[in-house]
């Protein structure tokens, strides 16, 4: 019998982007990294890991934690309806 890992997508929980925004995808957790992709309004978005990055102000308030969406992809947190001001997965590595 295998024990269970938290590697499992079925698992992950996605989180929608404010509304009405087309919300900017950088690679890596500022706003002085590249924009690797956009996001269409509606949008839900996974968070792998969280860091700190540059501080930004959205729909969500003003935040510096990045949400790592994908490899080598970010996205702020001030964007993403987490439900909480603070950290909502571990931390990127």
């Amino acid at each position: 019998m295998m024990l269970g890992t938290s590697t499992d997508a079925s698992a992950l929980t996605y989180y929608p982007v404010a509304p009405g925004v087309r919300l900017n995808v950088r690679s890596g957790p500022g706003t002085d990294y590249t924009i690797v992709r956009v996001l269409p309004e509606g949008a839900k978005v996974p968070i792998f890991c969280q860091t700190p990055g540059s501080t930004v102000t959205g729909y969500y308030g003003t935040s510096n934690i990045w949400d790592n969406i994908d490899d080598g992809e970010y996205v702020s947190d001030a964007y993403v309806n987490t439900g909480s001001d603070g950290y909502v997965a571990s931390r990127c590595g």
